[in-house]
């Protein structure tokens, strides 16, 4: 094993899920720049070279493969689980799925001090429902069901485990921007942006290179039991999102009623019509973390379909 990290900043081997992710192929650079070896999960050939070309390690297996996720937890000093399969369609075995892979890395770290930072969102920092999240908060009753991710994290803190989680807010940059970037092939596909009419829905965002070196930050610095809000805007209204989209795509922006937006936005209803604000003051406070990155509407404005 490679040098065990220890509390004044010696480089870690860490081994890293979702490597060739939207967050992850981010974070790969941001480890290695900070002097950190990476091993990351790779399930083709053409990911791994991808890493590879990065600098990285590669252990090839996928989520399914939990005999494969605690092979390579148990040859690393630390671990950063960032892949999640985002099959809104397929939601709620997702979220199951997720905790199964939780487990199986918790249980190669188990006996040890390893740092293990687990992904998950700002919506369960909300004390109440659409209430501005907070990173001591943890919502046990909410019911978005990727809340078995938080649960499996709380049963590690409490068995003493070096657990920590960062929440997720609207990561975005100009190719992605996490709900929004559906909210911009609904656009495409209908010829409209759409915003629900008589609210005020706010959602709450970080760009990728802030939230790569958050999670950097978190695997170096975080306590046991620490919840960190990837969050450098508290609240961006949803209907000025819409607009940018309308703008950015020269399409029509459209206030929609109630009972036409359920039928509109279909799966993206329930995100839509909800206010996702967060706060990240004590997470920039106990990390020293201060976002930089370009905001949302910036990114929307200036997207980029290179890729598309």
């Amino acid at each position: 094993m490679s040098k065990v990290r220890q509390s004044k900043g010696l480089t870690m081997k860490i081994f890293l899920t979702g490597a060739n992710g939207f967050i992850g192929s981010q974070l790969v650079s941001e480890l290695i720049n900070a002097g950190h070896q990476v091993l990351g999960l790779s399930r083709s050939d053409a990911g791994a070279r991808k890493l590879i070309a990065l600098g990285a390690e590669v252990h090839r297996g996928d989520l399914k493969d939990l005999h494969s996720l605690r092979a390579g937890a148990e040859n690393c000093d630390g671990v950063i689980h960032t892949a999640f399969d985002h099959d809104f369609t397929n939601y709620v075995a997702n979220c199951e799925q997720d905790r199964r892979v939780i487990e199986a890395l918790g249980a190669a770290l188990r006996g040890s001090h390893r740092p293990f930072v687990i992904t998950s969102t700002t919506l369960f920092g909300e004390a109440t429902l659409g209430r501005t999240a907070d990173e001591d908060v943890f919502n046990t009753l909410h019911t978005n069901p990727r809340i078995l991710s938080e649960i499996a994290a709380q049963e590690m803190i409490e068995r003493g485990m070096n657990v920590s989680l960062v929440r997720l807010s609207q990561i975005h940059d100009r190719t992605r921007q996490g709900l929004v970037t559906f909210l911009v092939q609904l656009a495409l596909q209908t010829g409209r942006s759409a915003y629900i009419d008589d609210t005020i829905c706010q959602w709450s965002a970080a760009h990728l290179i802030d939230t790569a070196q958050l999670f950097r930050l978190a695997v170096e610095k975080g306590a046991a039991g620490a919840r960190f809000h990837a969050t450098a805007e508290e609240g961006v209204p949803v209907r000025e999102i819409a607009d940018a989209i309308g703008k950015r795509l020269g399409m029509p922006v459209v206030a929609l009623s109630e009972k036409d937006a359920s039928s509109h936005f279909g799966w993206l209803h329930g995100f839509v019509s909800k206010n996702m604000t967060a706060s990240s003051a004590k997470t920039q406070a106990r990390l020293g973390w201060t976002p930089q990155g370009p905001d949302l509407l910036s990114d929307i404005a200036n997207l980029d379909f290179t890729d598309a």
